[in-house]
């Protein structure tokens, strides 16, 4: 997350013109009748917002401005599907600015880098899958889940870098070759984090996710019985 101080005029419109048609987009395609009717789709989204806000309010704080916490929303866009999930993406961010933790200015770049971003590579990542139709649900937890977790965070993590370069308010370390060895402290707890998460939703509620193609992952395999 990055503060309003560290980023300049511009970005802050370039994040706001990206972020909001986006997400008036996905208000537009959020299944508003089910919700409303479905008092369990109710629940688990009230819930992921709930548990979303935890997970962003648990981070680490610099004093430059940027700020690191987990991301989250590879299983919530699985759970919830994308129009949702970046729905309960911005509720989240709404409290945050509400507790100070975050600036609302630099809500449109913060919501473009780590709501956007990470909805959309889960959902391509969701999508090739699909498309494969592999009958092992072991193919759906890696792919969807730990991969695109671990591809969303790579992503968001090198996409704020950029912006901070890009802005030249933020001054970056002269190691930064060496940064890359750090990649993995933030990729793996991500994936580790999300693809877990997966995993116990397919073991136990499969039917909470709105991706998971339960009759095709968790149909018995076909056998002729006929007569030999």
């Amino acid at each position: 997350m990055i503060g309003a101080q560290l980023l300049s005029p511009a970005s802050l419109v370039i994040g706001w013109l990206i972020y909001l048609p986006v997400l008036a987009w996905a208000i537009w395609r959020s299944p508003w009748v089910e919700l409303f009717t479905d008092s369990r789709r109710q629940h688990l989204l009230f819930g992921t917002v709930f548990a979303l806000f935890l997970l962003w309010l648990v981070r680490r704080d610099f004093d430059t401005g940027v700020s690191y916490h987990f991301i989250g929303l590879t299983a919530v866009t699985l759970l919830l599907d994308w129009p949702l999930a970046i729905v309960g993406g911005l509720v989240a961010q709404l409290g945050l600015v509400l507790l100070g933790r975050q600036d609302l200015a630099a809500l449109g770049v913060n919501g473009s880098l780590l709501i956007l971003l990470p909805v959309l590579v889960t959902e391509v990542c969701a999508i090739l899958v699909e498309r494969a139709q592999p009958r092992n649900p072991f193919v759906y937890i890696f792919c969807s889940g730990f991969f695109a977790a671990a591809l969303a965070a790579l992503l968001c993590l090198l996409a704020s870098l950029g912006v901070l370069w890009f802005d030249e308010r933020f001054a970056l370390p002269e190691w930064l070759g060496d940064f890359v060895g750090y990649l993995w402290l933030i990729i793996f707890p991500e994936a580790f984090i999300n693809g877990m998460l997966v995993s116990a939703l397919v073991v136990f509620c499969p039917e909470w996710l709105e991706t998971f193609n339960r009759t095709r992952y968790l149909s018995a395999p076909w056998k002729d019985d006929g007569p030999r």
